[in-house]
């Protein structure tokens, strides 16, 4: 389940990922078609009268269905001065969103919002469910300012850039297209492909979706594609070289308390010393080290880099988990283009992100399936994926919901056969104990252990969330059904990536209301970035209210029962990157789970399955030196994981809050100022 962030409209990481563009199939019609991996995934058509727009746009994915409608009006300044969106939410929560402008006062409403702004001057309104034709129509705003850039509501600053132009032919037609970059909106600028009137033309950065002009050969993506790409490469590698301290001698942080994650104590006052990226010394007593990087750590506490073991990687996403203390990631399901690509560039230190280990992803074709990795017609195709993922380097195969049951145990086999490891969603009509029987090594996600206790559940569809939502307090977690069942995941030694947060948050969320699970960092985020957080995602009607929110307290039951049980649980995501990871730990310590165990499932534990722990996951000598620096000790506050004051990764240090700064995030912690390369300058802020 992908969930960079999970949106009342296109994800955020989608509509970042999926930016407008448009073109003219005639006068006043623009069409675009949305392709995913294996074929069409959706639509969008927009029709223009005079100053009246109206679109409707369709896409699907998995079980997710996007359908939304727009109406607007364009005003001065190419800004619209009324607009109407209203339609169905990917996880099915209703759409009804509208904005006017009047005499100098804009309004704007919405099952989740509500507010009004006095203006003298022209302010784009950006919907909270925004659609292709109103990201082109703010690219047409941009382009008639002068000096392009104008201000937002409810608040904010877009600003636009040309960084590319080329000119594509097709048989008799030319288009000339501009690859534009929009800022203000997310934390790294949104691209995307315009014709010379502002109309969107395409969009492909190597991801899960890419969109084209109707009437263009899908061939000219890769192209777009690669030059897209190599622009969104360039804005990254330019935040790295701003952002990276690299050290070129020794490091030496001294005074500082040490987290032993594995004996889960607080060694204090120690003196440690970095030389080529690895712990070579740690002592009690002061370090001598000339023309060193100094960092005094005297009132500071020094632990592992955090592992996130459910990530869905993007190059930018390595910033964010960078600045939260995030050093290794386990890419739980991606293209193998765009995967291969982000730990190409993280190995290569040219843009900012740690090390990567991958999972291949695989679904059965099937109208729900998830055209992400790669799809299997048989169960001899889906061997021969998974020989094509082992003789590329992945570790483990993930399934999907649309797997055949009975090929779970010859697929198994087969996976082990090759070194693998299996893990993966539970397949449609087949309960959690027995795809473990058949030889599963992990389970992704909380709701699939609730759900093997509900009988046959066809999980390729939303009822693997509302099931959860509106029966999983009902399940006794102190009978010897559950006792038994994780006694057998122990004994097994299967892994349980729960994914707690993104549960807790969609049961939890209602309209008009911020989503529980982030309201400790809601006001550090963009504006753009905050409102996502705000309304349901899930249509939960008004007599299950109560359900759900029970069910998000037997989520932490749960979690608390696997640990009493000694199953063995990764931290792990599948959400916005960094603060996801943070919030999960925080759950597990909510739901009673000792602090010390709490950071060995994003340390020692995730170090040890993925094969890594003789040079990552704890602090010692010869290990290499993933490090994070902490204003507080998270053995007694886990809360002190938010408070980075510094982040290493080898010889490279990087300041959290002046990375957060560069990404729009106001910061947690002041950083901790460090004399680089033994000069007498100290950084500072």
């Amino acid at each position: 389940m992908k969930r960079s962030i999970q949106f009342t409209s296109i994800p955020a990481a989608l509509t970042a990922a999926i930016v407008t563009f448009s073109s003219q199939l005639h006068a006043d019609t623009l069409e675009y078609v949305f392709y995913d991996k294996e074929g069409i995934a959706g639509t969008e058509i927009i029709e223009q009268t005079g100053t009246k727009v109206s679109g409707e746009l369709k896409l699907g994915w998995n079980n997710r269905r996007l359908n939304l409608t727009e109406n607007f009006t364009i005003g001065k300044g190419e800004m619209p001065s009324q607009l109407h969106i209203e339609g169905i939410s990917p996880f099915g929560a209703p759409v009804n969103e509208e904005f006017s402008i009047k005499d100098g006062v804009a309004s704007w409403s919405s099952t989740d919002e509500r507010g009004n702004a006095k203006s003298s001057e022209p302010q784009f309104y950006i919907p909270k469910n925004s659609t292709l034709a109103v990201n082109s129509q703010l690219v047409k705003a941009l382009l008639a300012d002068t000096d392009r850039t104008i201000e937002l509501l409810p608040q904010g600053q877009a600003q636009l850039q040309q960084l590319d132009k080329i000119t594509l032919t097709q048989g008799d037609k030319k288009q000339t297209v501009y690859l534009y970059g929009v800022s203000g909106l997310w934390f790294t600028p949104q691209l995307g492909w315009y014709d010379e009137d502002g109309n969107l033309f395409a969009e492909d950065e190597g991801g899960w979706f890419a969109i084209l002009r109707k009437g263009w050969d899908k061939s000219h993506l890769e192209q777009l594609k690669q030059r897209q790409i190599s622009a969104a490469d360039d804005y990254l590698q330019q935040l790295a070289a701003e952002q990276t301290h690299k050290s070129v001698g020794p490091i030496l942080i001294s005074n500082v308390d040490l987290v032993d994650v594995e004996a889960g104590e607080l060694l204090e006052k120690r003196h440690l010393l970095i030389e080529d990226g690895k712990i070579v010394r740690i002592s009690t007593s002061p370090i001598s080290a000339a023309g060193a990087t100094r960092i005094d750590g005297r009132g500071m506490t020094l632990m592992p880099g955090l592992w996130d073991m459910h990530g869905h990687l993007s190059p930018s996403d390595g910033a964010l988990n960078m600045a939260a203390g995030i050093i290794n990631v386990r890419d739980i399901g991606n293209t193998h283009e765009n995967i291969m690509r982000v730990t190409k560039l993280f190995d290569s230190g040219k843009i900012i992100g740690g090390d990567v280990y991958r999972a291949g992803f695989m679904d059965r074709e099937s109208e729900n399936a998830m055209r992400m990795g790669k799809t299997a017609e048989s169960l001899e195709h889906a061997k021969e994926i998974v020989d094509w993922y082992a003789d590329r380097g992945y570790q483990q195969i993930k399934t999907y919901s649309s797997m055949e049951p009975e090929w779970i145990a010859p697929l198994a086999e087969h996976i082990h056969s090759r070194g693998l490891r299996l893990s993966g969603h539970i397949p449609a009509f087949m309960t959690a104990e027995e795809a473990v029987d058949a030889g599963f090594d992990e389970i992704q996600h909380i709701n699939m252990l609730f759900l093997n206790f509900m009988g046959s559940i066809d999980t390729r569809k939303k009822l693997r969330f509302t099931e959860v939502g509106e029966h999983a307090h009902e399940l006794d977690l102190d009978s010897e059904e559950v006792a038994a069942f994780l006694d057998k995941l122990a004994k097994k030694g299967t892994v349980v990536d729960t994914t707690t947060t993104v549960f807790s948050s969609m049961l939890l969320r209602e309209p008009g209301k911020l989503d529980p699970e982030f309201a400790n960092i809601a006001d550090h985020l963009p504006i753009n970035v905050r409102r996502q957080f705000i309304g349901a995602e899930l249509d939960v009607k008004p007599e299950h209210r109560h359900d759900y929110d029970l069910s998000a307290e037997a989520l932490l039951n749960m979690v608390r029962k696997l640990h009493q049980h000694k199953v063995s649980m990764v931290a792990g995501t599948d959400g916005i990157p960094g603060f996801t990871l943070l919030r999960e730990l925080e759950l597990y310590a909510k739901a009673g789970i000792p602090n010390a165990d709490v950071l060995r499932t994003a340390t020692v534990v995730p170090a040890r399955v993925v094969g890594a722990l003789n040079r990552s996951g704890t602090i010692a000598v010869g290990k290499e030196a993933d490090l994070v620096l902490l204003d507080g000790n998270p053995l007694e506050d886990i809360s002190a994981l938010r408070r980075t004051a510094l982040v290493i990764e080898g010889q490279n240090l990087y300041r959290p809050d002046r990375l957060y700064r560069a990404l729009g995030i106001e910061p947690f912690q002041e950083s901790v100022p460090f004399k680089l390369n033994g000069s007498a300058t100290v950084a500072t802020n």
